[in-house]
């Protein structure tokens, strides 16, 4: 897997699973674009990615507004001339109960969360129809497919992404862009770092593999499939749960 002069769009990839993601494809050649809120934060991974020798620039962006993502998009397409890889992985959670959770916490997640994708998805589709090729991968989570107790709002938006994604996959495919999702399970970040010792317990007791998985194995996910080699896969969810969706 060689994306050598290919340029890559990761949303949300200042820490965590994002993060990895970016790294990931910056070893394998790629120009790594790394998209956060905070600039700052974007600028710095960028600078990790560029002291190991890789290709990388960091650019904040508010996927929430449509003229912030066409002016980051803009940006990128004037200096490296194509787009050819868009990672939707910028996402957040704001858990409660269905009766306690306020109508912001609602809104915050789905505009981030959902919205963020139709925003960033609209405006790459439009430059990668343009080149007759590209790759839009759409990062869900197990939570879109089983649901969660506390977690209403996460899971509206992660099982809208697997929707959408079979949705525009249809209306891209005839110019050679496939549009897939990955859904995780859980994964060992700094958001799983914060569980108590019992939960985690309860929790790998719900896993087969008894482990969390880590983020380079949804990175090597994303890497297959935006590799040639997935060229004829679009339209679906790839699990990556250790088997707890079963």
């Amino acid at each position: 897997m060689n994306f050598e002069n290919q340029t890559i769009i990761i949303t949300g990839s200042t820490r965590g699973i994002g993060k990895e993601i970016a790294f990931s494809f910056a070893e394998k050649g790629a120009v790594a674009i790394i998209v956060g809120r905070n600039p700052d934060q974007a600028a710095a991974v960028a600078q990790e990615i560029q002291e190991k020798g890789y290709k990388a620039e960091g650019i904040g962006c508010d996927v929430t507004n449509l003229e912030d993502v066409l002016k980051m998009s803009n940006k990128v397409l004037d200096k490296y001339k194509s787009v050819d890889i868009l990672i939707n992985n910028a996402g957040i959670t704001k858990d409660n109960l269905l009766l306690r959770m306020s109508e912001s916490d609602w809104n915050d997640v789905i505009n981030i969360n959902l919205k963020g994708v139709f925003n960033c998805s609209k405006i790459v589709a439009k430059m990668m129809l343009k080149a007759k090729k590209g790759k839009i991968i759409n990062i869900s989570s197990i939570i879109g497919i089983t649901g969660n107790a506390g977690q209403a709002n996460y899971a509206a938006t992660k099982a809208g992404i697997i929707g959408f994604t079979k949705s525009i996959a249809k209306e891209l495919a005839s110019r050679h862009i496939t549009v897939n999702a990955v859904a995780p399970g859980y994964i060992q970040t700094d958001m799983t770092a914060e569980l108590k010792d019992s939960v985690k317990e309860e929790l790998l007791k719900s896993i087969p593999l008894g482990q969390l998985g880590k983020p380079k194995d949804v990175a090597n996910v994303c890497l297959f499939l935006a590799s040639d080699e997935a060229n004829y896969i679009t339209g679906q969810t790839i699990v990556v749960d250790g088997g707890m969706a079963i």
